[in-house]
């Protein structure tokens, strides 16, 4: 049982922490031509697309895919100045960090 935990919890966290991601895109919704509402939720998007990507790839290779969320969560810290000015983006990214942990 403990081994089917420590299986599940890792893809489930993730998914979730995406779905918190592409929460986010949501704010496109608004009056306006519905070709600029689609290219403003696909940009939005892009993150959560390459974390989808980095979750397939960890479905199948565990190791490989825990290495690559790890990755992902130090690009997030790099590219959001989490490490350096905007400690409050650590609550989006530090899920990647866990999931890459487990």
């Amino acid at each position: 049982m403990k081994m089917k935990i420590l299986y599940w919890s890792p893809r489930i966290l993730a998914i979730v922490a995406i779905l918190f991601m592409m929460v986010f895109s949501l704010d496109c919704f608004d009056e306006g031509p519905i070709k600029d509402i689609f290219i403003c939720f696909i940009m939005h998007n892009i993150p959560a697309f390459i974390l989808i990507a980095v979750l397939v790839i960890s479905w199948r290779w565990e190791l490989i895919g825990g290495l690559l969320f790890v990755i992902a969560f130090i690009a997030a810290g790099i590219f959001f100045k989490s490490f350096t000015g905007n400690p409050a983006s650590l609550i989006v990214i530090a899920p990647f960090l866990v999931t890459g942990a487990l």
